[in-house]
């Protein structure tokens, strides 16, 4: 008679192991420290310069010493040359932003929003800005001579491009479930630009205003080294006709440090601008 074995329990199954999250060893510098080292570049690149410019085998007539160039920046502004030079060029530079801004806009909202308007336009803006700022150069003074009207054109034209290239893509990457949310909710044309497409476009606009204005300053200085009287451009061929390295130098420290500026006050409006995103994530 066969006997009957006891049964054996069934193994249970391990419990689960909840997944523990990435660490993500990151070192963060002190405050002080990373500014120690974001000036170490800089600083020895300033310490190269002055080696450079008292090495025998270099003419100091050639290559002028910081300290020339430091002293030139205090004569300019001493005789006020440097303030009235700066501000033409500063008001040349917004003038000319605010009109190319303004017309970049208009054109990417058209590209973005209007298949018919992208068709017959987009293929001879595209060419349009093909065609860098100073191949206009000649041709906008037959027409506008070597007035004010030349430099603002030309600075409008270097920052139309990237505005209109980057709101147009940033209005095409607004996702499409945004899109269907505001149709259900009745939204009018008006309220799905201005409350849905033109808000979530906002990050590709704004990259393309920064580029706008980056491309402003480049292009009003290179406009103002062939075709001018006044700004901070026409102080370095000023310095280059007389033979002057220490004020080219000068002009264009001034021309970096104004660029750099500019493009510090941008970012911080962005953060404010866009400060709803780090919110929302």
């Amino acid at each position: 008679m066969l006997t009957q074995q006891p049964l054996l329990p069934l193994p249970t199954a391990p419990e689960p192991v909840a997944a523990r999250p990435a660490r993500r060893w990151q070192w963060r510098w002190p405050v002080g420290e990373r500014v120690l080292i974001a000036l170490v570049f800089p600083l020895g690149l300033l310490l190269l310069w002055a080696l450079a410019a008292r090495n025998e085998w270099v003419a100091p007539q050639i290559l002028p010493s910081p300290a020339t160039v430091l002293a030139a920046l205090s004569e300019l502004a001493q005789s006020g040359d440097l303030t009235r030079n700066a501000l033409v060029s500063f008001w040349r530079v917004i003038d000319g932003f605010a009109l190319g801004a303004v017309l970049g806009l208009l054109l990417g909202i058209g590209f973005g929003l209007s298949s018919l308007f992208r068709d017959y336009v987009y293929p001879l803006f595209k060419a349009i800005a093909q065609v860098p700022v100073l191949g206009w150069l000649p041709f906008l003074i037959l027409l506008l001579g070597m007035e004010e009207a030349l430099k603002v054109v030309l600075v409008a034209k270097a920052v139309m491009v990237p505005v209109a290239i980057n709101t147009d893509q940033g209005i095409r990457s607004v996702p499409a479930q945004y899109l269907e949310v505001a149709r259900i909710y009745g939204f009018s044309r008006w309220q799905l630009l201005t409350r849905v497409i033109l808000p979530g476009a906002l990050p590709g606009i704004w990259n393309g205003v920064r580029y706008g204005l980056t491309n402003a300053w480049l292009a009003l200085v290179a406009v103002e080294l062939l075709a001018s009287s006044e700004g901070l451009g026409f102080l370095i061929v000023y310095g280059r006709q007389l033979y002057q390295l220490d004020v080219v130098l000068a002009a264009v420290v001034i021309i970096g440090g104004v660029g750099f500026v500019l493009d510090k006050l941008l970012s911080l409006i962005e953060q404010r601008l866009l400060r709803w995103r780090r919110d929302a994530f």
